[in-house]
């Protein structure tokens, strides 16, 4: 293997247990235990005896022939995953775990908390092979990868090639169905040379670098690369009969053959209980409804050291109701594992509830490179605003304006880190001064820049008037979907007010928001910061610089990029426009080296600029479990990239510890 090649296994898969043993010992004695376990030796009784280690809830299936033995559902080379290494116990099988979410697009959690991916990270943000066996990487420009002997679908048709080529030739490939490659798989605006090298071997080849590809692979939410093609073809033009085609399309009521493989083949919203798949859990339960129940998947490849097929629990029960009940709920034992709509200000209450034994609490490090960040809109239709606010002295103002140390000590009662929007400290590419770039609070200089702005006339209530007399009232458009925003926006306003500025905060419904923002129509917005505050070199940097139409600072110049320059228009501040130089240097660049180089210009010039203006960062989250869960860890970090929140967590080992909760579905 040259110097430019890299071969990656998963955790278990590895090249010689020799070369195991000179570096994990511990490996080796794992790597055998499964071997036996799962049917390659007869190292122990239960090796001796598979039937001892077949899933209680699906014996009586396998008994009646309904599926077959465990040893013919599972991979030849299943993934191992042990949770002793990272401080948990082995599991036992049953039970069932209840989750309470606030609306149907919820059930996409199950997709990212089970975070079965082909490739994926591990604990600490590595890329390892997961559904595949392994994968090999030629110079960044050709990707080969292996599939486990043996794997099939959810409904046990062999997983192979053929999955991978219906994708590329007949998805991405074909115009009637998809909308081509994603950008992700584009280096020039080519796709790759695509190729079967055999029934579990594909190969993606381009001529120049494409650093994107993996971790695109590994998203949260990941570029497809594979489709179960026995089911997808019965929605295809080149393989469905044309009358049954049309029917299915009338009776989805859709408007053609795209609509409906699309509704019908999307992985993420489990809205299909019919679609085959790779995940741990499937769910059973047809929209809609407000309890949906994901079964266990008899064929998914991943066991224990045991050779125990995980996951350990049965089934998940998503009840959908209020989120204003959630974390109620949860303090009364009405949730097994629950974060999502779990917020910092109902962390006491939550230990309140855990004196009480009905659950037990802990504070995870959330990711964002800013818990909240206010977000001047650089394109907005205002002129007279969008002028001031292209004018990098009116951001710095605002940014010296604001007080975030009060921030932190009223709302996160000091535990959080007063910061610009930026990476945090896990991350290899932090450095302290992009977080201290104008986060200081300096209203003196604020008052100074206003000044030198020509906002230096006040009218008779202190607030600054613009040129024109037009006084400095910032309307800002939030979701509003969180009284905790509205309490941290309180404290900026006071501040502001203190140098001249008034600041209205207006909230509207989601949907709303976003389309004022898009629009123009808004000159100023509250997100969160950046969803991925933990990048390494090899993390596409795309969230710095204008791709998107999404990324509330500069909608119109991000809609300009997306399009290819078909909507939108083009960035004119002489910074935005050398992010995206950078990032088309990053995507070139052939080693970790210079991608480095290209993330630390972005990030300093981002910080410098301050395109969004980050308060506090490293706030906790609250994660609830029942108190029987087991192999919940203690800390974590919840962040949607890298790892899907849990996702890197392996929920697929969390177990009850209770005998009659593994037996009773509660």
């Amino acid at each position: 293997m040259t110097n430019d090649e890299k071969i990656q296994d998963d955790g278990a898969s590895v090249h010689s247990l020799r070369s195991i043993a000179a570096s994990n010992r511990a490996r080796v004695s794992v790597f055998l235990s499964v071997l036996a376990a799962i049917g390659g030796a007869s190292a122990s009784s239960e090796a001796a005896d598979p039937g001892k280690l077949e899933t209680p809830y699906l014996a009586v299936d396998v008994k009646d022939g309904r599926l077959p033995p465990r040893l013919e559902r599972l991979p030849r080379s299943p993934r191992v995953i042990d949770p002793r290494l990272t401080g948990g116990t082995l599991g036992e099988h049953g039970g069932v775990m209840r989750w309470l979410m606030g609306r149907p697009k919820d059930l996409r959690m199950v997709y990212y908390y089970g975070y079965a991916r082909l490739v994926g990270y591990d604990k600490s943000y590595n890329l390892i092979a997961d559904i595949l066996e392994r994968y090999e990487v030629n110079r960044k420009r050709q990707f080969t990868f292996y599939l486990r002997p043996g794997h099939k679908w959810s409904d046990g048709h062999p997983f192979t090639a053929e999955d991978f080529r219906y994708v590329s030739e007949d998805v991405y490939g074909d115009e009637r169905i998809g909308k081509g490659y994603p950008r992700s798989m584009l280096v020039d605006g080519k796709p790759p040379v695509f190729e079967v090298i055999d029934d579990r071997t594909v190969r993606y080849t381009w001529d120049k670098p494409n650093p994107e590809f993996l971790p695109a692979v590994a998203g949260t939410l990941p570029i497809e690369l594979a489709m179960p093609a026995h089911y997808a073809k019965t929605f295809h033009p080149s393989y469905a009969e044309p009358e049954k085609l049309k029917a299915a399309i009338e009776q989805a009521q859709v408007a053609n053959a795209k609509a409906l493989h699309s509704r019908m083949m999307r992985a993420v919203t489990f809205q299909n209980p019919a679609l085959p798949r790779l995940d741990a859990w499937l769910n059973t339960t047809a929209p809609p409804s407000d309890l949906y129940i994901f079964k266990r998947n008899p064929y998914y490849h991943r066991v224990d050291p045991t050779g125990r097929q995980l996951p350990y629990v049965d089934e998940i029960h998503m009840s959908i109701g209020s989120k204003s009940l959630i974390a109620a709920k949860t303090g009364s034992g009405e949730s097994d594992l629950q974060a999502r709509y779990l917020r910092f200000d109902d962390y006491t209450f939550l230990k309140a509830a855990e004196r009480k034994g009905k659950i037990k609490v802990h504070l995870w490090d959330k990711a964002n490179g800013s818990h909240m960040a206010i977000v001047p809109n650089l394109t907005t239709k205002d002129d007279q605003w969008r002028g001031l606010l292209r004018d990098v002295r009116m951001r710095r103002a605002l940014s010296l304006a604001i007080d975030r140390e009060k921030i932190n000590q009223a709302i996160f009662y000091g535990l959080a880190r007063p910061s610009g929007d930026t990476v945090l400290p896990r991350s290899p590419l932090f450095k302290q001064k992009y977080a201290d770039a104008w986060s200081r609070y300096d209203p003196d200089t604020a008052n100074r820049l206003l000044n030198e702005l020509g906002l230096d006339k006040r009218g008779s209530d202190g607030i600054r008037l613009l040129p024109g007399g037009r006084r400095a009232e910032i309307i800002l458009d939030t979701a509003g979907e969180s009284t905790e925003q509205s309490d941290i926006l309180q404290l900026v306003k006071d501040t502001w007010r203190k140098v001249g500025l008034a600041l209205y905060p207006r909230a509207t419904q989601r949907d709303l928001f976003r389309a004022r923002a898009y629009s123009g129509e808004s000159i100023m917005t509250v997100w969160a910061g950046h969803n991925n505050g933990l990048p390494n070199p090899a993390t596409r940097p795309d969230f710095l610089a204008p791709v998107s139409q999404a990324q509330l600072q500069w909608p119109d110049w991000g809609l300009w990029t997306q399009t290819g320059g078909e909507q939108g228009t083009p960035p004119d501040l002489p910074a935005a426009r050398r992010l995206l130089e950078l990032l088309g240097e990053w995507r070139r660049a052939e080693d970790e080296a210079g991608q480095a180089r290209v993330w630390h210009e972005m990030l300093e010039i981002y910080a410098d600029n301050l395109f969004t203006i980050g308060l506090v960062n490293a706030t906790k989250q609250p994660v609830a479990n029942a108190p029987d869960l087991r192999n919940v860890p203690s800390e974590g970090v919840f962040a949607f990239e890298p790892g899907g929140y849990f996702g890197i967590y392996h929920p697929d080992t969390f177990w009850f510890a209770s005998e009659a909760n593994r037996r009773v579905a509660r």
